[in-house]
């Protein structure tokens, strides 16, 4: 009962008017920059972070996590229509998808991505109702030990489950530990990397860095790009409705890509992503063609969208309960919430559970605003991919600028966002992928805060950390990882799932 209750109070938070209308605003945003080649929303987060000052906290979170997985839809729209993934995650769709398209069954695969994708978020968010709360009782028992070692557990899953090398992640968060640096010490009050610069006695925002490296850094990485002329082979849709046959081979297909989602979205890392790519590669093994995908198979449409929409919503599942982001998005929401005067966390529950289940049933208001939203529109999103970049682009970055001022009046932010674009454009120069830092940022200073708390109260005794049974198994647990991912057989593995996703 406790379950309907709390739901209870989470839908007449979510239903009332004014919150309806910042879930309807933030899937529209989310689909728009899903549909957006080039955008995405942790550049759209972070480009809106400064305005929500002005929001009430509920309403702001609820918009923010619309914008979330409202992106995984959009992104399947241009993945579908002209092969152009508007969303990492949608990368796989365009596989299948874009062939469904090119034998006119446009339609169908835009059904089956949408209607996948609600299946998928219902069940996300059902899991997400039914299992924060025992999380947030466990996390009650919690001190810095734990908190420490989960952080640790966390930075070595993203290490893990990063795109690209493993060097390359590796040298990401190490780098994003170090910017985290740059700061005033807690506990003694001396500036610490700050080369004698006031600005930088605070820290850098989190919002600079991430608006400088995701959204100018991503511009900047389109632009060098040559003009390319994309093909619209579909500009009218009709026959939306998958037949029986269809219903057949794609219902299985997106409760195993549901179930693998929910699963994967609370690992830290690109949760969606990598769920995705596992669930195309889970059913390309278990069907009896395996040779019709790529050929426009629709279990290869329906298991990856199921897959990384039920990812999007389980991602919540860490951030909401132990305070902890498993992405850059999630480190985003906790930016959101701290500058709200939010303390991310288990408390949450207990201090302010309308926002807690307001948000966790927006979810499934918004993924049924998302379906009504993404079909009937598919006309608008094909004739927006028209407008060229040389006029999107500078609008969107005089709006990074203007939201990056705003912060604190200082154009000395804006500086540092320029300099972070070019380090973005490098990064994206040398394939490098930026969330593992903005994810050793976000959890480098509070790693440190942990770690030296858990060493006050042990007097210096570097065993604490093995005699505190839940944070010995989490140590334990990131200890193993690292050792299995220095496997020949497992790293090969490794690269050959991204160097597949690459392509």
């Amino acid at each position: 009962m406790d379950l309907l209750d709390n739901l209870a109070i989470g839908f007449q938070t979510s239903l009332s008017l004014a919150n309806l209308g910042y879930a309807f605003l933030g899937a529209l945003l989310g689909t728009l920059v899903g549909v957006l080649p080039g955008l995405g929303p942790i550049a759209t987060i972070a480009m809106l972070l400064p305005s929500m000052y002005t929001l009430e906290p509920t309403s702001a979170l609820i918009m923010l996590a619309g914008i979330f997985y409202g992106a995984q839809y959009g992104g399947s729209t241009t993945a579908i229509l002209i092969n152009v993934p508007g969303e990492a995650s949608t990368v796989v769709t365009a596989l299948d998808g874009y062939q469904m398209a090119r034998q006119g069954r446009a339609g169908v695969a835009l059904a089956t991505a949408a209607l996948g994708s609600f299946f998928a978020g219902t069940v996300g968010t059902l899991v997400v109702a039914a299992f924060a709360p025992p999380l947030a009782t466990l996390a009650f028992e919690f001190g810095a030990p734990e908190y420490f070692a989960l952080m640790f557990l966390g930075l070595v899953g993203a290490i893990v489950l990063a795109s690209g090398p493993f060097a390359k992640a590796l040298s990401m968060v190490v780098l994003g530990l170090l910017l985290g640096q740059i700061n005033t010490d807690a506990i003694t009050a001396v500036p610490r990397f700050s080369f004698g610069v006031p600005e930088l006695m605070d820290g850098i925002h989190f919002v600079i860095i991430a608006m400088g490296v995701f959204s100018f850094g991503e511009i900047i990485a389109n632009l060098d790009r040559p003009a390319e002329h994309r093909e619209v082979f579909v500009r009218s849709v009709t026959g939306l409705w998958p037949g029986r046959r269809d219903f057949r081979e794609a219902s299985p297909a997106a409760a195993r890509g549901t179930l693998l989602g929910c699963v994967l979205g609370v690992l830290p890392g690109a949760g969606p992503i990598l769920a995705s790519f596992a669930s195309y590669s889970l059913e390309k093994k278990l069907s009896k063609h395996p040779e019709r995908f790529g050929k426009g198979a629709i279990a290869g449409v329906a298991g990856p969208e199921s897959a990384n929409n039920a990812g999007a919503q389980t991602a919540f599942i860490p951030m909401l309960t132990l305070g902890i982001p498993t992405s850059a998005v999630m480190a985003l929401m906790i930016g959101a919430m701290t500058l709200m005067g939010i303390q991310p966390g288990p408390q949450v529950m207990t201090s302010n559970p309308a926002l807690f289940w307001g948000l966790i049933t927006s979810m499934w208001v918004g993924n049924l605003m998302l379906v009504i939203l993404n079909l009937p529109l598919i006309g608008i999103w094909v004739k927006l991919l028209t407008v060229p970049y040389r006029f999107l682009f500078p609008a969107i970055m005089a709006f990074c600028a203007i939201g990056v001022y705003s912060l604190s009046n200082n154009t000395f932010d804006v500086y540092c966002a320029a300099a972070f674009a070019v380090i973005g454009y490098l990064f994206h120069r040398l394939g490098l992928e930026p969330a593992p830092l903005l994810l050793g940022f976000i959890l480098g200073p509070m790693m440190e805060e942990n770690l030296r708390r858990s060493l006050l109260m042990a007097r210096g005794d570097w065993s604490i950390f093995i005699a505190r049974p839940i944070a010995a198994a989490m140590i334990a647990a990131a200890v193993v990882l690292m050792a299995a991912i220095a496997l020949p057989a497992i790293r090969k593995k490794r690269e050959e799932v991204f160097v597949e996703k690459e392509e």
